[in-house]
């Protein structure tokens, strides 16, 4: 190992079924230092650190750690064994039990059996690491923010050298994300190596020293956090030039904004889900999208706006009047309906059939008392199963023996049936084919040359550029620009994503 090291990996491959997750990533941490690991969905991030961790059994490559030279780690527990500690976004402790008892849990008996001993001892530690809390309080009762500090008291005194921290301050306001950087910072002076995963730019830039990017797997460079503007780290981590400014406006009509009222507006809309408080419109015929890094709120903007996150304020108008919209089927019956970025988890019904995932949203709309019947589900079914060209057997096969693709189209389907004003696809052509996603972009301008109105979001800067006349660009979960017109370039929208920027 070089000299400060206290973590190596080199030449790390893994692959799955149809998959190169990782192509001979090597990656150096040393001691005392914050480094950021950064890239996008896909990049091979969370699939680098489960090989570290020993989720995942790596095809080829090698670990080393400091005193222990090169190790095979093939479970959690043998990464802990060896010093390397994992603390998650969603904490992996016990909520009934103490502060206490889970710094200690799953350690031998003796600490559990002495009660004094152990509070003493959690107190000790507690105190040490700068966190307020009472050994003997019960987990449930603590905020986020102190739950995940007792996560990483329990790392640093099973002697962790190397502490990874996933996506940490995704749940926490301002005042908890500057307490955990401190602690951060204490544990850097103490030697440790701290990996800090997250999609937030101006965080990194705070408390990181060195930063290494992924992209489809494969290792684009580490660099020293002096020596990569923000601007840099965006194009890197979207593999896009700086200079790239390919024309690949076709020869649809550009769309003319006029002088018609919105057919969507809202004034301060704020969710659950820690967006800033947000104005947002959208006119008859337009295309319209979110655009920014992974994390930056694109998809929690567009789930309050179909209500589809808890709506904590926000006046919203359609059509220029008033209506309310706090859930999903008031959303719904305005006219609005919304593609859900994850196909599996929030679109698809794996073992219904093609018939009934199509009807599914309008037969909501209407009511379940006023159940459509089979020759008019077949008609819907037949209808747009023809319109979006899907290839299935037939209108009773089950959704999951799709393609995904197919999958996407029947989704689509769904929402089409319903007719909507306003229609919201976040990434609707994700994991597809190329020519299922040119089918899709073609759909997308075609329904807006016919009045309807569509935000789009994509991670493919190129497909918004495709598709969008007006993007509104956001980063760490606020609106931090809006591009029309001679804007919508590939420098622009990087620059404004990097945000920051000192001449």
């Amino acid at each position: 190992m070089r000299e400060g090291s206290v973590l190596e990996m080199h030449g790390i491959y893994k692959s799955f079924p149809g998959v190169k997750a990782l192509q001979n990533v090597d990656f150096r941490l040393c001691k005392g230092e914050i480094h950021a690991l950064m890239g996008e969905n896909g990049a091979g991030k969370s699939t680098l650190i489960k090989v570290l961790t020993g989720v995942y059994t790596m095809d080829a490559g090698e670990i080393q750690i400091e005193g222990k030279g090169t190790v095979q780690i093939r479970s959690p527990q043998e990464a802990q064994r060896a010093g390397i500690s994992t603390v998650y976004q969603e904490i992996s402790l016990c909520p009934n039990l103490s502060v206490a008892e889970n710094i200690f849990l799953g350690r031998g008996e003796e600490k559990l059996l002495n009660w004094r001993n152990m509070n003493q001892q959690a107190g000790k530690l507690l105190d040490s690491l700068g966190i307020r809390v009472k050994p003997t309080q019960q987990l449930a009762s603590c905020s986020i923010a102190v739950q995940q500090m007792v996560a990483i008291a329990r790392a640093v005194d099973m002697d962790c050298r190397v502490l990874i921290l996933d996506e940490p301050t995704s749940s926490l306001d301002e005042s908890e994300v500057a307490k955990l950087f401190q602690l951060m910072r204490d544990l850097k002076k103490r030697g440790v190596g701290i990996i800090f995963v997250t999609h937030f730019l101006d965080q990194v830039y705070e408390v990181c020293d060195k930063i290494t990017v992924l992209r489809d797997g494969k290792l684009v460079g580490e660099y020293a956090i002096e020596n990569l503007p923000r601007v840099e780290l965006v194009s890197k981590m979207l593999g896009k030039e700086l200079d790239d400014m390919a024309d690949i406006k076709n020869d649809i009509p550009v769309y003319s904004e006029g002088k018609a009222a919105p057919v969507y507006e809202v004034k301060n809309l704020s969710s659950s889900e820690g967006i800033e408080p947000f104005d947002f419109y959208i006119r008859s015929g337009e295309v319209n999208g979110f655009t920014g890094l992974l994390g930056s709120g694109r998809s929690e903007s567009v789930r309050a706006i179909f209500g589809a996150d808890k709506v904590t304020g926000g006046e919203v108008r359609m059509d220029g009047k008033s209506v309310k919209i706090t859930k999903p089927i008031e959303a719904m019956k305005n006219g609005i309906g919304y593609l859900a970025e994850d196909r599996k988890r929030d679109g698809i019904i794996g073992d219904l059939s093609v018939r009934e995932n199509i009807i599914l949203a309008l037969q909501v709309k209407t009511g379940f008392f006023k159940p459509f019947s089979k020759a008019q589900q077949i008609k819907f079914a037949d209808e747009y199963i023809k319109l979006l060209d899907v290839k299935t057997a037939s209108v009773n096969t089950p959704i999951k023996s799709l393609s995904g693709g197919n999958q996407q189209k029947v989704i689509l389907g769904r929402w089409l049936l319903t007719h909507p004003k306003y229609l919201i696809l976040d990434e609707p052509t994700r994991g597809i084919d190329v020519g299922t996603k040119i089918d899709i972009q073609k759909l997308v301008l075609k329904l807006a040359s016919e009045g309807m109105s569509v935000t789009f979001i994509s991670s493919e800067t190129d497909e918004m550029l495709r598709t969008c006349s007006r993007l509104i660009v956001m980063r760490d979960r606020k609106q931090v620009g809006e591009l029309t017109g001679d804007q919508l370039t590939q420098n622009t929208i990087m620059n404004t994503i990097a945000g920051g920027e000192k001449e």
